[in-house]
């Protein structure tokens, strides 16, 4: 999965369509990834030892990974996969073909 935890990413599709939000949790088994305000559901919470408080909170669910695009200098791209001489593999912006950390 080419999408990975703490990745700045927009929504290209569904009902959060252009929102913007950072990566909390990448599910590579399942190709799925859950970003921070979007996708956003009620759930029924109760009240445990962890959580003293029960009630109706709002949790943000998986998103399919086909649906988001990684953000480079503020516009969305594919991306890609270089292998440096040295046999590291490193993510590339397919857009602008610069690395990304």
């Amino acid at each position: 999965m080419k999408i990975r935890k703490d990745d700045v990413v927009v929504v290209l599709t569904g009902k959060d369509k252009g929102k913007q939000g950072k990566v909390v949790r990448a599910l590579p088994e399942v190709g799925k990834v859950i970003v921070e305000g979007v996708n956003v559901a009620k759930r029924h919470q109760k009240p445990t030892r962890a959580m003293q408080q029960g009630g109706i909170i709002d949790k943000a669910m998986p998103i399919d990974v086909s649906n988001v695009a990684l953000l480079v200098e503020g516009k969305p791209t594919r991306v890609g996969y270089r292998v440096e001489p040295d046999g590291t593999k490193v993510r590339v912006a397919r857009s602008t073909g610069a690395d990304i950390s």
